[in-house]
């Protein structure tokens, strides 16, 4: 018998300490999902304070600058040329080139209006001012006029150079941050820490993608819409292989495809679009060398191999 109490007295402490832990358990025990949570979330607010602590660096203009661009504002403003200013085209190409904000645009419009008033005063000035020139009055008119228009015409020109030199800069730099994100997302890296460390890793290398990259991570982070922060990253840069990796990752987010293997895809492409016209570069090449040769080398070689000949002829008629 007090065996069987004894049992009795064990199953019912065990009874007891099981209901204990099995209570006492969801208290002690941590929650990893929530840990996770908590860290992601504390990461993001880093990356977001590392972010507004780039653009305001970034955006400390020096004091002559801001008064040059407040008086061209001025001007601007003065002559209702607001439309101009705010025109979508013109903040895109302006951005494209790597000038953004309102400044850029202002000064695009006054160069505008500036520099063709310049250009047609200096033309007037030598072609009235001068006794030399011997011309008649509708030539002069229209000397003035075109140097008018060519004036008008330069800041589109250099607008278009900036943005053909800038596009030349990320399309080289680009296989190989498109290769670095690849390997960012297949460890497991979210879409802005793969940003922020491709931002990191090729800002010597390629420092203007390194740019766009580091404004698309701060937009990600401040847009509420990660879909209108993608699609501005291809619109400042104009780059096909760049609209393509934000399309894949448009499509991935909302889809839910996985990502590593649409990177892989076109990484591959742009290795192979980047091998392609290294091949058509080098297959222009004998033509390109054609006029420099038949200018720079075949006179040499003619005056080298007929030279002896003609001294020869020459001492022989003498």
């Amino acid at each position: 018998m007090p065996t069987v109490e004894v049992l009795i007295l064990l199953l019912a402490s065990s009874a007891a300490f099981i209901s204990i832990v099995a209570i006492g358990l969801p208290f002690v025990q941590r929650d990893a999902f929530s840990s996770r949570l908590k860290a992601v979330a504390k990461r993001r607010e880093e990356l977001q304070a590392q972010q507004r602590a780039r653009l305001t660096e970034q955006k400390r203009v020096p004091r002559r600058q801001t008064q040059r661009h407040n008086w061209m504002k001025s001007v601007v403003d003065r002559l209702n040329l607001q439309r101009m200013v705010e025109s979508p085209d013109l903040r895109n190409r302006l951005a494209q080139a790597g000038w953004r904000g309102r400044g850029p645009a202002y000064t695009f419009v006054f160069m505008r209006i500036a520099m063709p008033i310049i250009f047609g005063l200096v033309a007037a000035l030598f072609m009235f001012g001068s006794s030399k020139v011997e011309m008649s009055m509708a030539m002069r008119l229209l000397i003035c006029g075109g140097a008018a228009f060519v004036g008008y015409m330069i800041p589109g020109i250099l607008v278009s150079n900036t943005i053909s030199k800038r596009q030349q800069s990320l399309l080289r730099g680009f296989p190989d941050a498109l290769d670095l994100i690849t390997i960012c997302v297949e460890a497991g890296l979210s879409m802005e820490a793969a940003f922020a460390r491709v931002t990191e890793e090729i800002a010597e290398s390629s420092p203007i993608l390194a740019e766009e990259f580091g404004l698309t991570t701060a937009e990600l982070a401040f847009l509420g819409d990660r879909r209108q922060a993608l699609e501005n990253f291809a619109q400042r840069t104009g780059q096909e292989s760049i609209k393509a990796l934000v399309t894949s990752l448009i499509q991935s987010e909302k889809y839910g495809t996985p990502l590593g293997v649409a990177l892989r895809v076109l990484s591959r492409e742009n290795r192979e679009a980047r091998m392609s016209r290294a091949e058509k570069k080098a297959g222009g090449l004998p033509a390109a060398l054609s006029v420099p040769m038949i200018l720079f080398f075949l006179p040499a070689l003619f005056m080298v191999l007929i030279g002896p000949a003609i001294i020869k002829s020459l001492k022989t008629f003498e």
